[in-house]
């Protein structure tokens, strides 16, 4: 029931999903009234692949009454509207009905719900949104964390983003030896806020990750990076900034190659490339933003997510629970606390 385009484009997404993704069962939480509504006004053939679906139980429509909007606090949505879709889906986790948790609503409720719900791995201090976004090398995506869940970090925190962010590019962007990296100011260990200079020598200590030091801006999109760290707020200003980047070269792109008759030829030549391009910074194929340090797999969708989008969260959920995410996490991080006490 939530994002900017729910329940119609969710419920889009969410058949595709049963249909196109072998070996999974959707149940789709929300109003049932609207969401059978969205159904039935599907085209014909969506439709009949959603009663299909329906019919050999790949396809549940779970009701939940209360939805909690997008503007709403997220602590007094989850506290107060116990019967929201986030919290009656979070609790299908917490009682293994379900694997894997995807929503496009309310962010914050959904790490809210997450944490009262399913509770913080053990030993994990604070939850972090992960998002992953195209890099230079369209085989080598990047990811970075936190990206918006904690504003105000302490050193220990980042050092723990890393070990997740490892874990979870290892197993499910399949990346050997991860590069990690500190957002910072500049890459000697002397620069940056007293935040990132404390977590420097912390990062340099963990024995399990490849941890390169600091990047700066211009370095996230090298494509030698894959986890790049830092807290909530500088997390969030670096992805809204680059989706922002991103529209803008677009526009610029449309805007420049009609200005006369030999622009435009020469954009038809390139159509090929700029179809290419285009699908390469495609952030709806990189499956919303995993919420590492809950046990459980939780996906949070962009708000503008397309029913593309949430198919694609579904899958990256999907590799999460396979992989045991949740589980590798939960090892790392009781590695690295049995280091910390033997040093």
């Amino acid at each position: 029931m939530g994002g900017d385009y729910a329940p119609g484009e969710i419920t889009v997404g969410a058949v595709e999903a049963a249909v196109g993704i072998k070996d999974v069962k959707i149940l789709l939480v929300g109003q049932m009234a609207a969401i059978q509504a969205e159904i039935d006004k599907m085209p014909k053939e969506l439709k009949t692949s959603a009663q299909r679906a329906i019919e050999r139980g790949l396809l549940e429509i779970i009701h939940a009454p209360d939805v909690a909007e997008m503007d709403e606090s997220p602590v007094e949505a989850v506290k107060k509207k116990k019967d929201c879709s986030i919290n009656v889906a979070m609790r299908l986790v917490k009682e293994k009905r379900a694997d894997v948790f995807v929503s496009a609503g309310n962010s914050g409720a959904v790490a809210t719900s997450a944490i009262l719900t399913l509770g913080r791995i053990p030993g994990v201090k604070r939850p972090a949104i992960a998002t992953v976004m195209p890099n230079r090398n369209p085989k080598r995506p990047l990811m970075v964390l936190d990206a918006g869940a904690n504003m105000d970090c302490h050193p220990e925190w980042l050092v723990q983003f890393a070990i997740m962010g490892n874990a979870y590019s290892k197993a499910v962007l399949k990346r050997g030896v991860p590069a990690v990296g500190l957002v910072s100011i500049g890459t000697e260990d002397c620069k940056g806020n007293e935040m990132t200079k404390a977590t420097f020598p912390l990062l340099k200590e963990v024995k399990d990750i490849n941890f390169v030091g600091n990047i700066e801006g211009k370095d996230l999109y090298k494509g030698h990076i894959d986890v790049a760290v830092c807290d909530g707020f500088v997390g969030n200003v670096v992805l809204k900034t680059t989706e922002s980047i991103a529209k803008a070269i677009v526009y610029w792109l449309r805007k420049e190659c009609f200005k006369g008759p030999l622009r435009i030829l020469g954009a038809l030549l390139l159509k090929g490339a700029f179809r290419a391009l285009k699908k390469q910074l495609d952030p709806e194929i990189y499956g919303g933003a995993p919420l590492l340090g809950v046990p459980g797999a939780v996906i949070i969708g962009h708000g503008s997510s397309s029913h593309k989008a949430i198919y694609y969260a579904v899958k990256a959920g999907v590799a999460a629970a396979t992989n045991d995410v949740s589980g590798l996490i939960q090892k790392a991080i009781a590695v690295h606390a049995e280091d910390r006490k033997q040093q």
